[in-house]
């Protein structure tokens, strides 16, 4: 595949609302991938709605652990998630670690390039919803940070 092709390929992912997309051409195959901008992407977690019983139903009982509440911190791309910088060291962050605005959560490796995921909130970190190694999608919920 020659570099005006490749070139091409890039110009139509950029003018695309597509993340990511892989063009195999006889023996070749190149996969591009749109990177979000450096930082965590935070959503506001909202609690699920319910479902309230009619009179002859009988009770719903409510799941016996509360869920946490804060902010859930997304995959800005899609990648590879790492919870440490290699295999012999200590994680970034664990369940109840203390972190501030700044503070390296993980890595996204995308595209043999290793991405810092930072956070963009203060508190404590309550849940981790990936182990390393796992693959991640765009959006995909990585931490939940409670204020």
């Amino acid at each position: 595949m020659d570099l005006r092709k490749i070139k091409k390929l890039i110009e139509l992912l950029e003018d695309s609302a597509l993340v990511e997309m892989e063009i195999t051409e006889g023996e070749n195959t190149i996969r591009l991938s749109r990177a979000a901008p450096m930082g965590a992407t935070m959503t506001s977690l909202s609690p699920q709605p319910t479902m309230m019983p009619s009179a002859g139903d009988p009770p719903v009982e409510s799941a016996s652990s509360p869920q946490p509440n804060g902010e859930t911190v997304t995959s800005p791309m899609v990648g590879t998630f790492y919870g440490s910088s290699s295999p012999e060291s200590a994680p970034y962050v664990s369940v109840g670690s203390v972190v501030k605005v700044g503070d390296v959560l993980g890595i996204i490796e995308a595209m043999k390039t290793f991405n810092q995921l930072q956070s963009e909130v203060a508190g404590t970190v309550r849940v981790i919803h990936k182990q390393p190694g796992d693959p991640v999608e765009f959006g995909e919920p990585l931490f939940l940070i409670e204020p």
